[in-house]
């Protein structure tokens, strides 16, 4: 179960994904780091999407963006 033993393999290779059985040290901080910039984004992309949605035609339904966006949060406070 695994494949086997590691076999010796050239050490004059070199691999940006690094190379073979790469078990870098530091994994665990840089998922952290990347997890946390991809949150980073979506929250901003989130942000812009929801101030600029507009419907011009009402749903017939209550839409879940209907929570969130600026267009139905100012009518619902003015009605």
């Amino acid at each position: 179960m695994g494949g086997g033993d590691r076999y010796p393999y050239p050490k004059q290779v070199w691999s940006p994904a690094g190379g073979w059985w790469v078990r870098p040290s530091n994994w665990k901080s840089n998922t952290f780091v990347v997890a946390s910039g991809i949150a980073g984004i979506a929250f901003l992309v989130y942000r812009v999407s929801s101030s600029k949605e507009h419907r011009y035609i009402a749903p017939a339904k209550d839409v879940p963006s209907m929570n969130w966006a600026k267009q139905f949060r100012t009518e619902h406070k003015d009605s």
